[in-house]
């Protein structure tokens, strides 16, 4: 199924990953306890930023790429019953290789 939304500018639409459900030591996490998970995988990416000469800023990411992101980074929608998270691409800490 198609995404049903394009994000716009330097913006870049993600899904969190799941988190870990117990610790190193073998315990169990309850999901009241779990933190966000700051790893989230590409799923759709603007065209980049206008520029004032109007040249587009190259996107420096793309689909499927993991990216980790700040705790509090971004905006959260639900679009077809699936959570997203929507940033702008500063807002991207790096990507996992």
């Amino acid at each position: 199924m198609a995404l049903s939304i394009r994000p716009l500018g330097d913006r870049v639409v993600c899904k969190r990953l799941a988190s870990e459900q117990k610790t190193a030591g073998g315990l169990y996490i309850p999901d009241s306890a779990q933190e966000k998970p700051m790893k989230c995988e590409v799923v759709a990416v603007g065209n980049g930023k206008l520029l004032d000469n109007g040249k587009r800023n190259q996107m420096e990411v793309e689909v499927g790429q993991i990216i980790l992101l700040g705790k509090y980074s971004g905006s959260e929608v639900k679009i077809d019953g699936e959570e997203y998270v929507i940033v702008d691409q500063r807002e991207i800490m790096g990507v996992i290789a």
